[in-house]
């Protein structure tokens, strides 16, 4: 998962890590409102999280990409193991991320 500051520049990082088969899918989701120290200061911004859905054999490309494609000095890249899953949702990520 990460965040970034708008709509396009959601979509452009979707589209990225879908087009590399980075991810299975993307998902973007509505704004969100972040509260956050940077710099010294208390910040408030809106920002869109994408959420990608890929296997972990290709989570290191994925954050590369997103460590790339990102205009954050430092972006948000968190992944969270999943422990269990629909057998033939979790085939048709390793399918389409292969």
């Amino acid at each position: 998962m990460t965040t970034i500051d708008s709509e396009e520049k959601a979509e452009r990082l979707a589209r990225g890590a879908i087009e590399g088969r980075l991810a299975a899918c993307a998902q973007i989701s509505a704004p969100v409102t972040s509260v956050y120290h940077w710099d010294g200061a208390i910040e408030t911004s809106r920002e869109w999280q994408v959420l990608f859905k890929t296997a972990q054999a290709r989570y290191a490309e994925l954050e590369s990409y997103l460590l790339q494609a990102h205009d954050y000095d430092t972006p948000e890249i968190i992944a969270t193991p999943i422990t269990r899953g629909g057998s033939g949702y979790l085939s048709w990520v390793a399918e389409e991320t292969s």
